[in-house]
């Protein structure tokens, strides 16, 4: 990530309405694969930091006595507390507070998990945090996931001819995208690791109307960047995405990577 980028609250300004329907929800399997692996049983706390709309978190939140969300946007909370009381899950908190702001006083916890989130984040101000908030024999999992998959080369193209040809982020741009090589970060917090467990892809069909949630919902087309064009690139994008009423999308595999307080 360029060093000329600064996080603002404007990154996914107006996205949470699209989030809940544009992303494809994460796989059923990937919470018995937690389970299975880190022995969770109902008991301990769960700590998802840049949650969103809580995605991972209500996924999560039954193997825990606790779930709290993190995020930086209130309208993602907002959200997800709406989908957790139609879900009817009663054991989630959710923090409207940056994950640099961590530990912010919110104690243990058995789980931490970054789900598409901690590329945004001041990295090794963040791991390092929450290398001090786990309990013992308690892990940070990193979900490598992305619950968006490209199902048109009209959507990319129109994009750019909106918002121009490099990648939009909040007030301002990512030229170079957003950095990788996390395991560095990782182990210079202190973090031992990682293990690793897969859960398989998978194909799954879109709607149009879940096509253009989708690109909403993604911080790099989210509904703010085209001001008064909104409604105009909006219909522009239903039309080249016509005549098609469905849209077939290959997930790939899932990967989570389990980073332990101690050595093995």
């Amino acid at each position: 990530m360029t060093d000329a980028w600064e996080w603002d609250p404007s990154l996914y300004s107006g996205s949470a309405q699209y989030y809940a329907r544009g992303r494809v929800p994460y796989p059923a399997d990937l919470a018995p694969a937690f389970a299975a692996e880190l022995g969770l049983d109902g008991s301990g706390r769960l700590l998802d930091v840049g949650c969103g709309p809580g995605s991972l978190t209500l996924l999560l939140a039954g193997m825990f006595e606790e779930a709290v969300g993190l995020d930086a946007d209130g309208d993602m909370l907002a959200e997800a507390a709406r989908l957790a009381a139609a879900a009817g899950i009663g054991n989630c908190r959710w923090v409207h507070r940056r994950a640099e702001e961590l530990p912010a006083g919110l104690g243990r916890f058995r789980l931490v998990t970054f789900a598409q989130s901690f590329h945004w984040l001041d990295r090794p101000r963040v791991a390092a945090a929450v290398h001090g908030m786990l309990a013992p024999d308690g892990v940070c999992a990193h979900v490598h996931a992305s619950t968006h998959g490209t199902v048109h080369p009209a959507i990319a193209e129109l994009v750019r001819e909106y918002l121009g040809p490099v990648r939009r982020a909040g007030r301002g741009s990512l030229p170079d995208g957003t950095p990788g090589s996390e395991a560095a970060v990782y182990r210079a917090a202190g973090f031992h690791g990682p293990r690793r467990f897969e859960v398989p892809g998978r194909v799954v069909t879109r709607t149009v109307d879940d096509v253009v949630a989708e690109v909403f919902s993604l911080s790099s087309s989210a509904p703010h960047l085209f001001g008064e064009r909104r409604a105009e690139f909006e219909a522009e994008l239903r039309r080249r995405l016509a005549p098609a009423e469905t849209f077939t999308v290959r997930l790939r595999k899932l990967a989570v990577d389990l980073w332990l307080t101690r050595g093995c």
